[in-house]
């Protein structure tokens, strides 16, 4: 039982710096790929997602195409695909030990095999993910949607954290 109600204090003091703008400035920029920093309610919206899912990821066939978001995908762009998830949503990834906060770009996946995340190349290669995996989940926050969101900050090329990694 106290471990259950610690849990629920820290979980409520990270909601309540992330409302009283305590997180730097800088890193919620980089968390959300370059783009404006995280609007000012870090509440989840009312999708349910599963903090365990199946992702895929996507690129090469679709880059200088726009994503259902607006964004033109490069190699580059760092974000994921969900189909319920609203533009700009802000969603830490996990797997193999490695963690990115990405924001939600496009539509997808449309698998046939029931996956719910399609992350970018980018992302997938942050992550370290070369083929279908499972990833763990959590919404965090939202960004504004925009054009720029999740193309590499600039000055910042090829930092993950900056929502970039190197072209491969």
């Amino acid at each position: 039982m106290m471990s259950i109600r610690s849990k629920t204090a820290t979980a409520l003091l990270a909601l309540a710096a992330i409302g009283c703008g305590a997180l730097d400035g800088a890193s919620a920029l980089a968390s959300a790929g370059g783009s404006q920093a995280p609007s000012e309610s870090p509440l989840a919206p009312a999708v349910k997602i599963r903090s365990s899912a199946i992702a895929t990821w996507f690129g090469p066939g679709f880059y200088g195409k726009r994503t259902a978001c607006g964004q033109t995908l490069t190699p580059s762009v760092v974000g994921v695909a969900n189909r319920k998830l609203p533009c700009g949503t802000l969603v830490k990834v996990t797997y193999a030990r490695h963690t990115l906060t990405v924001p939600v770009l496009d539509r997808g996946p449309y698998s046939s095999f029931g996956a719910d995340w399609d992350l970018t190349a980018g992302a997938a290669q942050a992550l370290g993910i070369t083929e279908t995996v499972r990833i763990r989940t959590r919404i965090v926050g939202s960004a504004p949607n925009s054009p720029a969101l999740g193309a590499p900050a600039a000055g910042v090329a090829g930092s993950p954290l900056a929502g970039g990694v190197l072209a491969g």
